[in-house]
């Protein structure tokens, strides 16, 4: 896995357009839905959340090309 692989939740939901509070909640789950994520593809390091390309492109498509 590359480096630039990992990025922090707030940077993933830029880079995919979404909410950062989408991809949390994905990588969190709720009561009566777990995770989107496989283990692996997301964690917490101390206050931020972490998630991988790959786990972003699995749930939510190829990331979109700038304009």
């Amino acid at each position: 896995m590359n480096f630039e692989d990992v990025m922090t939740t707030t940077e993933a939901a830029k880079r995919w357009g979404l909410s950062p509070t989408t991809v949390k909640l994905y990588c969190l789950g709720t009561k009566t839905q777990p995770s989107k994520f496989k283990k692996g593809e997301f964690r917490k390091s101390e206050n931020a959340w972490l998630v991988t390309k790959a786990g972003m492109e699995r749930v939510f498509g190829p990331e979109p090309q700038k304009q």
